[in-house]
């Protein structure tokens, strides 16, 4: 059977799945369907014509090279299809984006037929995705003078790309849809359990929100044809959580407009809103689709006489309607006056919506066309000699005179590209920043090479000290889908110059160690700043940003990315950790105090918080940061003292050692460049040529959390509240309860230690808890299972070295074997303990499940609806998160402990400590 048949096979497949054919990535099938084109009696040929010009995927696929050379034969009159004029072929390779076309059009513009070139030219005038080669090409053709090339540098350096766009529209009509109350998570608009379909985007579609919500979007489509549909959180902010575009995307398909006609379920231009905003992360991928993110404010704190906000019998704000985006509600958006309208009556400014750089993001279509497209003009007026004309907004640079500088201010000066000379820059400034170290996650990796071959990108960019692709996220369970996806992602990756989890060649043992805790790894300066495909990516050392996969695309094919620099807020601490209490009760008593300080306001929602973690070394001080992307913040910073910081930089030089020994080094060797890096951070920390990074003494903050040790005096516990009675309160991180909120009675029926909040501390806590109660009572039972999932390889190797893991292996009814990997998610357990294989386990939510209705005490981060636990039908799926010692005393007792439990468990065991820095950590003088 021939590789059409094939096909043709997967597409009646597809059909009974109410799926359209699977859009062509493949050189082999597209050759096979250009040979059915060029046979004019075969009975396939107009089917393969239009797979040929409607299916066939763009950019660097091997398929798009076999394309474009056929678009080229047509052009040069070499092949004669009736149905390709060559002006029809010049069109089609319009939409190509780069890459095979770009070769093809300087090919032919180049070229001796003048015609012809005139045409290329005017197609390559349109064209921003060009590279390094391409853009050789064109300064050897202009230095031997020639015309067509010059014309095109001319057009380059008046930036016609952009200029000769059509204007964003004056005023852009929406409707309403009410997608849910309170937080809307990723996870609704793209379920962690179907990550493996995330490439595949028509199929992954058909998993936004519920088969009910896609019929009514498409009603209120059919009845307002001339309206676009806004997905509204009511009561809520939008897009918290890490699935962002896989979740655009979605939005785009069910909402958006088509991209280009010739490439099937990619959509731009999703509107999107929130009571309470959109979600940082979720924002900048809207910006990539060229959408639109809108601030509603439409629920308000009611206040008193005074002003004051008049609370409930909880003392939370009453919130009153300001105005009404009820399913259904027609609004406009005017793009000049920049404000919201129902009919005439005005109801909001949306100015934020749309800034300068936003309104370009829109007119091009999303904003890697801006970030191409200033490079394209700096390049072709830098050859042409002459000053670029001022087409894009300036930059906003905001510099206060006098003024010092946080931390994340330190780090973006440092990083800057392309600002004002000299010109120190304080929060608010836009800026572009080279990325010192890349992370792209399994579940989400597929769609990133999608991007980078749609912005013809074929090598990683030479500025980007180091990238790793993980395999943390389909670890647990290597079924059908995942045998699939995974090694054709890491061959793409590993090609690109990525270093990956697994082996293409199978020469080293695959690794499923948590991204997060690698990236943190191959963090060696506190200086550095990290773009990593999921929120998590919040590294203790450096400044780190969880980005879209589209985001990850971009720094790994430019090394730089481009946003405002944020706002700060300090947390520092005092007094003294009580002996019975573990950090990870320090970091939900600071979401909790926080609350508390400012009257409920989160502060920490979109900015960055500057902990001043001071004595605590990067694995512990991971779970602070870690925690930070549930607090909403956009990133987090740790100051650290100079002696924590080195230690923490030679732990990381021996893990880093450990992947060289493995193997995992490239031709480049780019894991060896990083040992060297931290060698020379550590030099200069020791010399204090270069102490560790603090802020200034007069460095300014939106505001300042000091988190009081002295009165954290139980376990905290994050719990989802699923019965709260204002749904818009179910599911945040924001509901913390002490221990005794629960009187020892709540009953559990999973506990799960792993995830990236826990570090080898937590299982050496785990295996000191079974070596305790197993001395207070002769043998230890569980009434209710332990999932136990490491986070990384090496700590299993550390704890085997100290005798840990053979007790855990003592009290274990399943280890994981990597010979034998998990075929199919479990999603029933026997009250054991389960010594999972180092991944993300059941905090992903596509692998393994708690079974419907479960309460879970997790140390994982996510409590979000559906996603460690399903809701069943007789109760809600609650995941409740915790310390380590906790989750292992309930899951041993079946319940939360009481404090006095509690206390006698952990008696003698190492918690996770910390004291506060003795003197402040700032710099004095700047």
């Amino acid at each position: 059977m021939n590789i059409y048949k094939d096909y043709i096979k997967e597409i009646e497949e597809r059909k009974d799945q109410g799926l359209h054919p699977k859009p062509i990535d493949n050189a082999e099938l597209l050759s096979e369907i250009i040979a059915q084109i060029k046979d004019s009696g075969n009975a396939d040929r107009t089917d393969s014509l239009k797979f040929f010009i409607y299916n066939t995927l763009p950019g660097t696929t091997s398929a798009a090279g076999v394309k474009a050379k056929f678009l080229k034969e047509i052009i040069l009159g070499e092949s004669v299809v009736e149905e390709i004029s060559p002006a029809y072929a010049f069109e089609l390779l319009s939409h190509m984006k780069g890459g095979p076309s770009i070769e093809v059009l300087l090919d032919l513009a180049l070229g001796n037929d003048a015609a012809i070139a005139k045409e290329a030219a005017k197609v390559l005038k349109t064209q921003v995705y060009l590279y390094e080669a391409d853009t050789n090409r064109l300064k050897d053709a202009f230095n031997s003078g020639n015309e067509i090339a010059k014309e095109i540098l001319e057009s380059y350096a008046q930036a016609e790309f952009f200029t000769k766009l059509p204007e964003v529209a004056e005023e852009i009509k929406v409707v309403t849809f009410i997608a849910g109350e309170g937080d809307i998570s990723t996870d609704l608009l793209s379920p962690g359990n179907q990550a493996h379909s995330r490439s595949d985007r028509e199929l992954h579609g058909k998993c936004m929100i519920t088969p009910q919500a896609q019929e009514e979007i498409k009603a209120l489509q059919a009845q307002h044809p001339d309206a676009s549909v806004m997905l509204i959180a009511e009561k809520g902010t939008m897009g918290v959580g890490s699935s962002r575009m896989s979740g655009v995307n979605n939005v785009a398909l069910w909402t958006g407009k088509q991209a280009s006609p010739y490439v099937p379920f990619v959509n731009f231009a999703p509107i999107v809103g929130g009571t309470n905003g959109i979600s940082p992360i979720f924002l900048t991928t809207v910006d990539v689709t060229g959408g639109i993110g809108i601030d509603l404010k439409n629920w308000v704190k009611k206040l008193d006489a005074d002003g004051n906000p008049v609370r409930n019998e909880n003392g939370e704000p009453i919130l009153e309607q300001a105005y009404s985006v009820a399913t259904g509600t027609v609004l406009t958006i005017n793009t000049k006056t920049k404000k919201l309208y129902n009919g005439d009556q005005e109801l909001i400014d949306i100015s934020k919506a749309f800034t300068p750089q936003k309104m370009e993001f829109i007119k091009a279509g999303g904003s890697y066309a801006i970030v191409f497209g200033k490079k394209l003009q700096t390049f072709a007026a830098q050859l042409l000699g002459i000053e670029a004309p001022i087409v894009f907004a300036p930059s906003k640079e905001i510099s206060h005179e006098g003024q010092g500088l946080t931390a994340v201010e330190k780090i973006f000066n440092r990083n800057a590209v392309g600002s004002t000379p000299g010109k120190v820059l304080h929060a608010g400034s836009d800026v572009r920043v080279q990325v010192n170290i890349v992370g792209s996650q399994d579940t989400t990796g597929l769609m990133t090479s999608q991007e980078l071959e749609s912005m013809a990108a074929t090598v990683i960019s030479p500025i980007v000290d180091g990238a790793y692709q993980s395999g943390c996220h389909t670890a647990s369970v290597w079924d059908k889908k995942a045998q699939a996806n995974i090694p054709k992602l890491m061959k793409f990756m590993n090609d690109f110059g990525l270093i990956t989890a697994r082996d293409p060649k199978g020469e080293y043992h695959s690794m499923t160690d948590v991204i997060h805790k690698v990236l943190n790894d191959i963090t060696v300066d506190e200086w550095a700043i990290i773009i990593g495909g999921d929120s998590h990516t919040r590294m203790s050392k450096g400044v780190a940003f969880g980005a879209d996969s589209g985001t990850v695309a971009l720094a790994l094919a430019t090394g730089e990315a481009s946003m405002p620099i944020p706002e700060s807020v300090k947390v520092t601490f005092k007094g003294n950790m009580k002996e019975h209490m573990d950090f990870r009760d320090v970091v939900h008593a600071t979401q909790a105090q926080m609350l508390k300080q400012f009257g409920g306001e989160n502060v920490f929602q979109g900015r960055i918080i500057e902990v001043h973690i001071g004595t605590l070394p990067a694995d512990q001080a991971f779970t602070f940061t870690d925690w930070t992307a549930e607090m909403k913040a956009k990133a987090s910073i740790n100051i650290s003292e100079d002696n924590t910081l080195i230690e923490s930089l030679e732990i990381a030089k021996g893990r880093i050692q450990i992947m060289i020994d493995k193997g995992m080094d490239n031709h480049n060797q780019v894991l060896q460049g990083l040992i060297n890096k931290a060698d020379k951070r550590i030099a200069e920390i020791r010399s204090g040529e270069k102490p560790a990074l603090t802020p200034d003494a007069n460095a300014k903050y939106y505001a300042e959390v000091v988190v009081d040790l002295d009165v954290i005096i139980e376990p905290m516990i994050a719990d989802p509240d699923v019965n709260n009675d204002d749904v818009s309160k179910r599911y945040t991180h924001d509901t913390i309860r002490d221990l005794s909120y629960y009187g020892g009675e709540k009953k559990v029926d999973l506990g799960f230690v792993g995830s990236c909040m826990v570090h080898k501390g937590d299982l050496k806590i785990v295996s000191q808890m079974l070596r305790n109660l197993e001395k207070q009572q002769g043998k230890v039972e569980f009434n209710a299972p332990l999932v136990v999932a490491a986070p990384t390889y090496n700590i299993i190797d550390e704890l085997k070295a100290e005798g840990d893991w053979e007790l855990l292996e003592k009290y274990s009814g399943f280890e994981f074997n990597d010979n034998a990997p998990k075929g199919e998610a479990r999603t029933e357990y026997e009250n054991v303990m389960y010594l999972e294989r180092p991944g993300c386990n059941l905090c992903m939510g596509n692998q393994e499940k708690a079974a419907k209705g479960d309460t879970v005490l997790a140390t994982s981060t996510r409590l979000f609806q559906g996603r460690v636990v399903e809701d069943s039908e007789r109760k809600k799926g609650e995941s409740l998160l915790a310390s380590t010692p906790v989750v292992v005393l309930s899951a041993i007792i079946g319940r939360i402990p009481n404090i006095d439990e509690y206390k006698a468990a952990v008696e003698g065991i190492d918690l996770t400590k910390f004291a506060p820095p003795i003197k402040e950590l700032v710099q004095v003088g700047h």
